[in-house]
């Protein structure tokens, strides 16, 4: 037995909760904002602006998502350069089968199955590395047999388990609005900072109108939100990339203390019955921008979009005052000031210490 952990120390391969469940989740955000968000992000200014090589771009980055998900979480368990670059075909993999699901579906679970199986065929290629010969070929086989296995094996059912959260989502939204607001938006907002593609979910259940609007509250609550809670930690850095990129890079602070999620939980089930009964708020555009908040403004030209749409349709008279007051209040003010309401109590109680929210550099 000790044999084996020294054999594992010398291939730094360190099972605990604080590598798979903070490092490689915090890598995985990284590896996901670089490729979907950011796609997702270009494509959408070529449409609004009719360029269309910002929506080729954007089409590639997004398709390159799994890829880049595998390589970030190979960096952040210290992959040596042979398995590192083996995890683009394993993440590849296990993204397409965990976005269907075991019947052949649309599925939401490609990041979820990327997490568990990169992981997995990461520290597999480690044990390898470098202990043969003829290392250039034995190391990528095993890496990447081990995953492609793998991601046949278990990504589609990832990908059921991960849909059954969309369809919890659709059942909320034949609820009344009230409920189905705090239901829609919470959930959607939870989807949002864990590794599930929220934007992927919405898309998948085709979630737009009302529910739409009340799953773009949600995320603007956690991006938002953690944005201006972790201020005082992360400043200015800190307030645009979680602002304006994504919420999922505090999964690993949240791991260390689920208690920091509270601040961001509490306003979502705010903000949801807020757009849905006060202002109304729909998302009429691609129903993909329903579960991406305020990452690149994404989710505020979605409704943008629908207003427009529905206009040339003449299901809206006019773009009216009352809706960009909603759009603003809900996505940027009310999570702003809500969550620093929040969080300061939860300080004040000791649930959220100094650095909590500290992003790594």
């Amino acid at each position: 037995m000790e044999k084996f952990r020294a054999f594992l120390k010398r291939k730094d391969i360190e099972i605990s909760a604080r590598r798979y469940g903070i490092d490689a989740l915090g890598a995985m955000a990284q590896g996901l904002f670089c490729s979907l968000l950011i796609g997702t992000i270009v494509k959408t200014l070529g449409q609004q602006a009719g360029i269309p090589f910002l929506v080729d771009v954007g089409n590639f980055a997004s398709a390159m998502s799994g890829a880049a998900m595998a390589i970030a979480i190979g960096f952040a368990l210290k992959a040596p350069p042979l398995v590192l670059f083996s995890l683009a075909t394993v993440g590849y993999a296990a993204n397409a089968l965990g976005s269907t699901t075991l019947s052949g579906e649309a599925g939401a679970g490609g990041p979820l199955a990327v997490l568990f199986i990169a992981v997995i065929a990461a520290e597999a290629g480690k044990l390898v590395s470098k202990e043969t010969k003829v290392d250039i070929l034995v190391t990528p086989l095993v890496t990447i047999l081990v995953g492609v296995a793998l991601s046949a094996w278990w990504a589609p059912a990832i990908g059921t388990a991960a849909s059954a959260v969309g369809d919890f989502v659709k059942w909320a939204t034949v609820l009344q609005p009230f409920w189905m607001g705090i239901l829609v938006s919470v959930v959607i907002g939870i989807a949002l900072t864990l590794p599930i593609s929220s934007a992927a979910i919405c898309a998948a259940i085709g979630l737009t109108g009302l529910a739409g609007g009340a799953a773009v509250a949600g995320c603007c609550a956690n991006m938002v939100g953690f944005a201006i809670l972790s201020f005082r930690e992360n400043r200015w850095s800190g307030l645009v990339s979680q602002g304006l990129g994504t919420s999922m890079l505090q999964m690993g602070n949240i791991v260390r203390n689920p208690r920091i999620w509270i601040p961001a939980i509490l306003t979502s089930a705010i903000t949801g019955p807020l757009a849905t009964c006060v202002f109304h708020l729909e998302m009429n555009g691609d129903a993909v921008s329903s579960g991406m908040g305020t990452c690149g403004l994404v989710g505020q030209i979605g409704v943008y979009t629908g207003w427009v749409n529905d206009v040339a349709s003449g299901a809206k008279a006019a773009i009216t005052p009352m809706d960009w007051v909603g759009l603003i209040l809900i996505s940027f003010v009310l999570p702003a000031v809500l969550c620093w309401f929040f969080g300061l109590i939860c300080r004040k109680l000791g649930w959220i210490k100094e650095g909590d929210l500290k992003l790594e550099g």
